[in-house]
């Protein structure tokens, strides 16, 4: 049976550079021709995001005044993963998590009125991907058959990460069931591998370029070796959100898709996003993979990560995906 840990590994500096960010000071790119929302109000709306280069489209739609557009102020709060924001939303903490479509798919097995209004970010189907396993460069791990009997880090325990994982290594002849997985923060992985707290880790950008231009390895890009272009990343809300506000929900999801075609034709502009609200270096920003931004989403993708998860005892039914995703 494979193990799962959890580790006290909390999102440092880059979480916090998350905290409190709001676009009340956005001014929008060009004075609309009319009203867009359909309320008229300026309203605000709290989105819980991950601390990543995949939240640069987000920021920097805000930053272009996209969602004032549609009368709305976001407030950006910091996420480790979606599942860890489901309980966030469950309370009325905050209206939207940006996060693996894995919380969602758990939350509908329990019946709590999760639902995935919309697509946010893909990986890539070929070429180098968005997000990695890696090692450091003297680990001799670097192929997936290397992870089996190996402690693997991901942000959320049996989520997306650890499943396209097990398939990877499984696929090139490994035992998927004698990986430990360890759940720590994408922005604590460097130092969890050089502490020899785990052997090797599942990160996005910006840190999967960090420790791979430090002399690690990348072991594998599990989304690509497993279902090419899958979701990396959703907007999520309850169904009594939808039901009691469906306009806040019809002004969220126009202003988001308007926004994910921005990000899609302005990489400069994301890439800009992510430099001021993560701190990193331009140069670093600059060869950052950023994802398919998108808001259309595939239930196919879905439902094959679903039935993977099935398979791998990692859930224990597919969810009723027509309860589950409700495209806006």
């Amino acid at each position: 049976m494979k193990k799962f840990l959890s580790a006290a590994a909390l999102a440092a500096a880059a979480v916090l550079t998350l905290s409190g960010c709001t676009d009340s000071a956005a001014e929008p790119s060009s004075a609309p021709s009319e009203d867009t929302s359909s309320s008229g109000e300026m309203r605000t709306i709290r989105v819980a995001a991950l601390p990543i280069a995949e939240t640069g489209a987000l920021w920097g739609a805000m930053a272009e005044g996209i969602f004032v557009d549609y009368n709305l102020e976001v407030e950006v709060v910091p996420a480790q993963g979606g599942a860890l924001a489901i309980p966030a939303l469950l309370s009325g903490d905050i209206q939207i998590a940006i996060g693996q479509p894995f919380g969602p798919i758990r939350a509908d097995l329990q019946d709590l009125g999760v639902v995935i209004i919309g697509d946010y970010a893909n990986s890539l189907e070929s070429g180098r991907d968005v997000n990695a396993v890696v090692s450091l460069g003297d680990s001799g791990i670097e192929s997936p058959a290397d992870l089996a009997g190996k402690r693997v880090s991901v942000n959320s325990l049996g989520a997306a990460g650890d499943v396209t994982i097990m398939k990877a290594v499984e696929d090139a002849g490994g035992d998927p069931a004698t990986i430990e997985f360890v759940e720590v923060a994408f922005p604590d992985a460097q130092a969890q591998l050089e502490a020899g707290n785990i052997d090797a880790a599942w990160v996005p950008d910006p840190f999967m370029s960090q420790i791979e231009g430090a002399g690690g390895n990348i072991v594998v890009f599990p989304y690509q070796a497993t279902i090419p272009g899958l979701e990396l990343l959703t907007s999520i809300t309850t169904q009594e959100l939808m039901d009691s506000d469906p306009d806040l929900i019809a002004d969220y999801s126009a202003a988001m898709a308007e926004a994910l075609e921005w990000a899609a034709a302005n990489e400069d502009g994301v890439r800009a996003a992510i430099v001021e609200n993560m701190g990193i270096p331009e140069e670093a920003a600059a060869g950052i993979t950023l994802p398919v931004f998108t808001s259309e989403i595939s239930v196919e993708n879905i439902q094959e990560l679903a039935g993977l998860a099935v398979g791998y005892g990692v859930i224990d039914a597919e969810p009723d995906y027509d309860r589950l995703i409700q495209q806006q």
